[in-house]
């Protein structure tokens, strides 16, 4: 199944009130044409409360009464164990050894159990199938499920309301949902997903016409992902989504420019985004999706420092 337009404007009725309607700002230094979306300023900090609370509401009383399952470097992870909390659900989730202490801590006091275990993200996801077959909970997937997808779309839908001359979005990518959803709800308009050079797992599988392994090393934890999913890449193929890749040096000075300019403390995710502005590689009227604000204070002031 690929996610469509039609899932994406039921899913915004689906969680409508129950998410903050994040601000588009304007942003003279970049040019009159480029608009921020804030998603930094969404609950638990990122965009992907909006696809947690989708497949939740999707899920039957026997799905629920399982208890959920996820995996996450973090921002997924503190999603649905705060969505999960709100529906009275169980929730565990797979993170691994390296994340985010701060994201981990977060999830945690959100109510959901932790299982760190796994060396990394690859581990994890194997991690991740023992525990369903072992326990049967219900898995939330991060970035491969149409309905996620479907909920995280709903970030263009509000972009496009807000600036409706925006011709090119753009979209940090790791596991390639949210930027699968974006271009479900806007087709016909420009979707570019950026990733680093040392995490792209998207252009890798775009390129293949099917999801490749990859080792993700990037100072952009939260697009860790070791594949793109499937349907994710048949939503990008089918709306002519484009890949863009950045340096580990172009992210950190997006950060300090988004930090010193704008006044907003992203996430290293986030700030790839707006790479391509910076670069001069689009013009024009050009949105940026700012994923998410949980970065560990001690990375901010660590890349603040080298500026």
């Amino acid at each position: 199944m690929t996610v469509t337009r039609d899932d994406v404007l039921a899913a915004s009725e689906r969680i409508r009130g129950r998410v903050h309607r994040t601000p588009t700002f304007t942003a003279a230094t970049l040019g009159p044409g480029v608009r921020l979306k804030a998603e930094l300023f969404q609950k638990t900090g990122s965009f992907k409360v909006r696809g947690v609370l989708n497949k939740l509401a999707a899920l039957s009383p026997e799905e629920k009464a399982r208890g959920v399952i996820g995996i996450s470097a973090g921002n997924h992870a503190q999603a649905l164990a705060w969505g999960a909390a709100a529906e009275g659900v169980d929730a565990l989730v797979v993170m691994y050894r390296g994340a985010s202490v701060q994201k981990v801590t977060a999830t945690r006091a959100y109510g959901a159990d932790t299982d760190l275990e796994a060396a990394d993200a690859v581990d994890a996801f194997a991690r991740l199938d023992a525990h369903i077959a072992r326990t049967g909970r219900t898995l939330v997937h991060p970035f491969d499920d149409p309905v996620v997808q479907a909920g995280a779309g709903t970030v263009a839908l509000e972009l496009v309301e807000d600036a409706p001359d925006v011709d090119t979005i753009l979209v940090a990518a790791g596991g390639g949902g949210l930027v699968a959803g974006i271009a479900a709800a806007v087709p016909g308009r420009r979707v570019i997903a950026v990733e680093p050079e040392r995490s792209q797992a998207v252009r890798a599988g775009l390129e293949a016409g099917e999801p490749v392994d990859v080792r993700p090393d990037s100072v952009a934890d939260g697009l860790s992902a070791p594949f793109a999913g499937r349907n994710a890449l048949a939503a990008l193929h089918a709306n002519g989504a484009e890949s863009m890749l950045v340096t580990e040096e172009e992210i950190e000075e997006a950060f300090r420019f988004l930090y010193a300019r704008a006044k907003l403390a992203v996430e290293p995710a986030a700030a790839v985004a707006l790479v391509p502005v910076l670069r001069g590689d689009v013009r024009g009227n050009v949105a940026v999706v700012l994923s998410g604000g949980n970065v560990a204070p001690e990375t901010a002031s660590a890349i603040l420092a080298r500026a």
